[in-house]
């Protein structure tokens, strides 16, 4: 009875580990469409609203996905602080509180931290440029999410089971 209920737990837990990794897949198409909306808002509240690139954070940050608010929500709120950092990197900052808790990959994170070495630097057309470079990047990053999701979601979920399965096999 014992060994039956080792088993049971050894492929829940590691079926569980294969839907924790197909869950980043799941996520992260999401996350970069909800990245891509919060920019485009960055984009309109800079070129129309002329707000300034702290308000302009904040702004954004109220007004976007959950999932990708923290990110402009701590820029913002850093540059608003006035304790002598750049836009560059008070965006780092928040980045790095952000991407650890995201689905976000590497290349996903080096579009973003390129876009950050042009935040307020420069006028408003060329930041305009920037976020829409960035975009454009991302939707890139988007399609490759997507292929992946669905490449590799269900691969996570067998693999998971089948993983289990595997390890009670041999310790039995």
């Amino acid at each position: 009875m014992l060994k039956l209920l080792g088993a049971l737990m050894v492929i829940f837990s590691c079926s569980l580990m294969g839907m924790t990794v197909a869950s980043n897949y799941r996520r992260r198409p999401g996350e970069i469409r909800a990245l891509q909306n919060a920019l485009q808002l960055l984009e309109t509240e800079i070129s129309y609203g002329a707000t300034p690139l702290p308000d302009a954070l904040t702004y954004v940050a109220e007004r976007c996905d959950q999932r990708v608010s923290p990110l402009f929500g701590g820029t913002g709120r850093e540059l608003l602080t006035m304790r002598g950092k750049t836009a560059r990197e008070a965006w780092a900052m928040a980045l790095e509180e952000y991407y650890p808790r995201s689905a976000l990959n590497r290349s996903d994170r080096t579009v973003l931290l390129e876009l950050g070495n042009s935040l307020g630097i420069s006028d408003r057309e060329d930041q305009i440029k920037h976020l829409s470079l960035a975009r454009e990047q991302l939707k890139l990053e988007q399609a490759k999410a997507e292929e992946d999701s669905a490449r590799n979601t269900r691969v996570y979920h067998y693999l998971g089971f089948l993983g289990g399965l595997t390890v009670v096999l041999i310790l039995i």
